[in-house]
This record gives C-alpha cells, sequence and structure tokens, in this order.
C-alpha cells in the first residue's frame, strides 16, 4: 500500500476551488499528514482576472510585492475559515509565479505524495484565454492528482 507522507491543496480562493477542500482535509486527516494549502499570484499577465472580468490593469500599477501581500491576507483568512478542521497539520504557502509551473514545482521541490484541486477556478473566460491551470497540472504532476468537479458545473459532451 502507498503511504501518503503529504497533500498538496492548490487555491485560487474561488467557489470552484472550494469544493476540493472536505476531501483534502478528510484524506490529510487518514492519512495523518501535512496538509499544505497553496496559493499562486499570477504576476506574469497584464491583465486582472475576476469573476470573469477581464480589465487592463491601466489604473495605478500594483507591484508584486503588494499582490502576495494582500494573498497572504486572503490565505490566512481561507485557512481560518475553511481548513481549520485539519487542525495543525495545516501549511501555508503564497508564491508568485505561473499557476501551473509553480504547482508541479512545489510538488517536486517537496515531494508531494497526493494533490486535490479543484477541476476550475475563477472562470471560463479565463480558461478559454489563459488554458485551464488545472488540465495541466493533471498532465504533467509527479504525483496522483484528484480533481474535483464543482457539483453545479454541468459536463456538456463534445
Amino acid at each position: 500500500m502507498t503511504t501518503i507522507k503529504s497533500i498538496l491543496y492548490p487555491t485560487d480562493f474561488s467557489e470552484h476551488s472550494q469544493v476540493a477542500v472536505p476531501l483534502a482535509i478528510d484524506l490529510a486527516k487518514r492519512y495523518d499528514t501535512e496538509l499544505h494549502c497553496l496559493h499562486v499570484v499570477d504576476t506574469n499577465h497584464e491583465f486582472f482576472m475576476q469573476s470573469g472580468i477581464v480589465a487592463p490593469m491601466i489604473a495605478q500599477p500594483i507591484t508584486g510585492e503588494a499582490l502576495v501581500a494582500e494573498a497572504q491576507k486572503r490565505m490566512d483568512d481561507f485557512v481560518t475559515q475553511h481548513l481549520s478542521e485539519a487542525g495543525n497539520s495545516v501549511r501555508k504557502s503564497v508564491i508568485e509565479g505561473n499557476p501551473f509551473e509553480q504547482i508541479i514545482r512545489f510538488v517536486r521541490d517537496r515531494q508531494i505524495g497526493l494533490l486535490v484541486m479543484g477541476t476550475h477556478g475563477h472562470s471560463a473566460l479565463a480558461s478559454m484565454l489563459l488554458g485551464s491551470v488545472a488540465e495541466k497540472v493533471i498532465r504533467k504532476a509527479p504525483c496522483p492528482v484528484l480533481s474535483i468537479r464543482h457539483p453545479g458545473h454541468v459536463f456538456k459532451a463534445p
């Protein structure tokens, strides 16, 4: 039997990514392992995407440091609100870069044994423009990946 020594739950703080939280917590408890919660601040794009709205960042420039600081606050709130059941096993990380690349690097560097994530993030529009982070992670991750679909997302056959 495979022993899972650590689990990664990457999040963009969206409702769609939160569907994976209960399973990530349950598995961390069952395997008595650390649960890593990761958010990647994508500072490589000139567009800010939130809830399907794409707006050029033309007003006042926002530094990468400011985005990371804000994301760190959101991470603290997120873990308190959604991952408190996991207890002290939660390890929070906020990093900058391309989300797909940083998730894969995080898994490799920390020898993560299992990745648990939602299949969709902020919006369908963001996926069309940037590609699906979850899809890329599932294809390239060096460990097993459990992808959880939001119950409200309807699959449409091609």
